[in-house]
């Protein structure tokens, strides 16, 4: 999405603060989440990235990452009927004031889910693309969801490894899964992304489906 939540390679924000010691999570919380979202066995509506960026510009600045994957999963519980905002409000009331509250057993077994049509990788085309060709990422401007970084777009790179095809996850929001294409691995040299501020001898690898990118004009 072209907005505040794709913040990769705008300026304006200070440098990255880089802890050497940093732990896997800062808090217990952060580690029950991430479990939450790994085994809840309910699909989140469009995908977790694009309920990400549906959050306020002002609360996805505010909150932490974990912070993120929680309000939004929640927020996916509801828009797939899992659970009403009014169900959700009076669980929360209920434990807000009784912090010590029981809470009821895990289910023994989850619910399977079937796999969505984009995991049938048959239907996709063969790559247009070889490793070596120098391919060029299209200037496109969606409206919604999308994982085309605007850092990258009009710059130029190299395949350099083919994967197998993958549902297009820009059209999940829209048809609840995409058609699979193929999806590469594109290295660009640092002066084509950072130009003169670039450090020396540097590249980017970037993992793109094939409908970002056009053949490179020699």
């Amino acid at each position: 999405m072209d907005g505040v939540h794709d913040m990769g390679g705008m300026h304006g924000f200070g440098p990255i603060k880089i802890d050497e010691n940093e732990p896997l999570f800062h808090d217990e919380w952060e580690g029950r989440v991430l479990g939450i979202c790994r085994l809840l066995h309910i699909p989140v509506p469009g995908g977790m990235r694009n309920a990400i960026e549906q959050l306020d510009p002002a609360e996805y600045l505010r909150t932490s990452y974990y912070e993120k994957w929680l309000l939004a999963r929640i927020e996916g519980l509801i828009a797939a009927g899992a659970i009403t905002r009014e169900e959700f409000a009076a669980k929360a009331a209920h434990y807000g004031a009784q912090p010590d509250a029981e809470i009821p057993p895990t289910p023994a077994a989850a619910p399977q889910v079937e796999p969505s049509r984009h995991e049938n990788q048959e239907d996709a085309p063969p790559p247009a693309f070889a490793v070596g060709d120098q391919v060029k990422v299209r200037q496109t401007h969606p409206r919604g969801h999308t994982r085309l970084p605007r850092y990258i777009r009009g710059k130029v790179g190299m395949v350099v490894q083919i994967y197998r095809p993958q549902g297009f996850q820009d059209a999940e929001p829209l048809e609840d899964a995409g058609n699979p294409q193929t999806v590469y691995a594109v290295k660009f040299a640092g002066e084509q992304v950072w130009g003169e501020s670039a450090e020396p001898n540097s590249c980017i690898l970037l993992d793109m489906w094939e409908s970002y990118l056009e053949r490179a004009s020699t």
